[in-house]
């Protein structure tokens, strides 16, 4: 699992992030604003008050908080497989 170790707010529901392993990248995140939890992010000031939660992902006052690895999926464009190369994917037959 990725950790992120640094985040900064950007304007237009952009983060930056860097990771345990030292990559850096922005997210866009506008196309969530407005959008269930992601209400609170209309207001401006809400979405700046990011900070790194307990399990090295984003949070917003408790309410919201987003996945570490989705995040380093979105900024190194790799692959689930590429991240976890040991995962093995199971046939389930209903």
């Amino acid at each position: 699992m990725k950790r992120i170790t640094s985040i900064q707010p950007l304007p237009e529901y952009k983060l930056k992030l860097r990771f345990d392993d030292g990559v850096e990248g922005v997210v866009d995140l506008s196309a969530e604003v407005g959008k269930g939890v992601f209400a609170a992010w209309k207001d401006v000031e809400h979405f700046k008050r990011v900070r790194i939660g307990e399990f090295g992902g984003p949070v917003w006052d408790g309410e919201i908080d987003l996945c570490p690895d989705a995040l380093y999926l979105e900024v190194t464009g790799k692959t689930v497989d590429e991240l976890f190369p040991n995962w093995k994917r199971e046939d389930v037959n209903a």
